[in-house]
């Protein structure tokens, strides 16, 4: 039976499921709840409300706690540590503290905040860590599907965050949400200046030289990226000290792999040893900011790739470029790997072809040095005429 509200809370309880009740807040509220007893101690834990429930289902999930009770656990504690359970804006924060700016590269770990921010914080920031699924993880990989790159590297930090809550003892061990999704296929993206290219794009570099029209930084940037193979951050993060001229190699402390050694070529110390240098300015590629590197060359790039006709070309092809011409030299992937600064065997494999192309010529051009010492009429062997005399 349902009373009318109180000055205080009125509980009615059942005849029929021992502890099983109905509280009527003063503000008319009817809610269900289970009162029992664990370790000596009385406890109350909130059903729902009336409406939510009704009296029979109510007294169904009363029965299904009492079952719990009876075998030691304690429904209000259980929820009372879900409700204390961190959600997944509270993994974040202690995968970037504690993991992603202790053990990642800085560069690393501001991608892993950004995806964070904008991708999967506004989505499930505010769900319990230890109840995402499967499919709320499924659901946001699923709607990057038309960015296939970006859903997989959000599907590899959601499963690194969720691999740590396991071991951090927030999720049980094996219950990691992005066991079992596929990821997307990628398109791997293998874009090499052919010599026509690397030719419109010498004499474009050689105009702007003239005319000044960018920062003298930028053209000496892009020759350096393609001389050395080296990355975007490593040659706009380059200081003088790292270049060691009588060696011939850039000594640099950290990169992407760790401390690293490039090795140059003639045309890239030539380069350097010709590069002017800004007093109180540590950085061989300087900005326009006093002591700092240059920043922004992106859209210096567009304009300078728009008048060479590369308009699809990015700075990272310019890597890729070094590293198709050492493979049309016939260089073995694993020196190329070493000149790029390779740590996997697998990250060289891209240009495995090209290198086969430059085996298939060498081995075209034996044979067809073979072919032709076959085809060569052979000498015919000449026998002496030997006289008898008549007998």
């Amino acid at each position: 039976m349902i009373t009318q509200p109180d000055a205080k809370d009125v509980f009615l309880w059942d005849t029929a499921e021992t502890g099983f009740g109905l509280k009527v807040t003063p503000s008319g509220k009817k809610i269900y709840i289970l009162q029992y007893r664990v370790d000596g101690r009385q406890r109350r834990y909130r059903i729902g409300q009336h409406g939510d429930f009704t009296p029979e289902e109510a007294r169904q999930e009363a029965k299904r706690l009492r079952g719990k009770v009876a075998g030691g656990n304690d429904p209000a504690e259980d929820k009372a540590q879900k409700k204390r359970s961190p959600t997944v804006s509270d993994l974040a924060a202690r995968y970037m503290s504690e993991h992603a700016w202790v053990k990642k590269k800085p560069y690393s770990a501001r991608q892993d905040e950004l995806k964070l921010n904008s991708v999967i914080l506004p989505r499930i920031g505010r769900i319990r860590a230890a109840a995402v699924k499967r499919s709320d993880v499924g659901k946001i990989h699923n709607n990057l599907r038309n960015k296939p790159y970006q859903a997989n590297r959000v599907l590899a930090l959601l499963s690194k965050m969720f691999s740590l809550a396991e071991q951090w003892g927030l999720r049980p061990f094996g219950s990691n949400p992005c066991l079992g999704i596929q990821k997307f296929k990628e398109k791997s993206r293998e874009r090499y200046l052919s010599p026509q290219e690397l030719g419109r794009l010498g004499e474009t570099l050689r105009r702007v030289d003239e005319e000044d029209k960018e920062l003298p930084s930028v053209p000496l940037a892009i020759r350096l990226l393609i001389l050395t193979g080296a990355r975007l951050s490593e040659i706009v993060g380059l200081r003088w000290e790292h270049v060691d001229l009588d060696d011939e190699v850039l000594r640099l402390p950290d990169s992407k792999t760790g401390a690293k050694l490039i090795h140059l070529n003639r045309a890239a110390v030539d380069l350097f040893s010709n590069a002017p240098r800004v007093d109180g300015n540590p950085f061989v590629c300087p900005g326009t900011k006093p002591g700092g590197h240059l920043v922004g060359i992106q859209k210096a790039w567009s304009r300078i790739r728009a008048l060479a006709e590369i308009k699809d070309v990015r700075l990272h092809d310019l890597r890729h470029t070094y590293a198709s011409i050492a493979a049309g030299e016939g260089l073995s992937l694993p020196i190329i790997g070493g000149l790029l600064g390779h740590k996997k065997a697998a990250t060289t494999e891209r240009y495995a072809h090209l290198a086969d192309n430059t085996k298939k010529e060498a081995a075209n051009q034996i044979g067809s040095k073979i072919d032709s010492l076959l085809s060569r009429p052979a000498k015919k062997k000449v026998v002496p005429f030997k006289n008898r005399k008549a007998k």
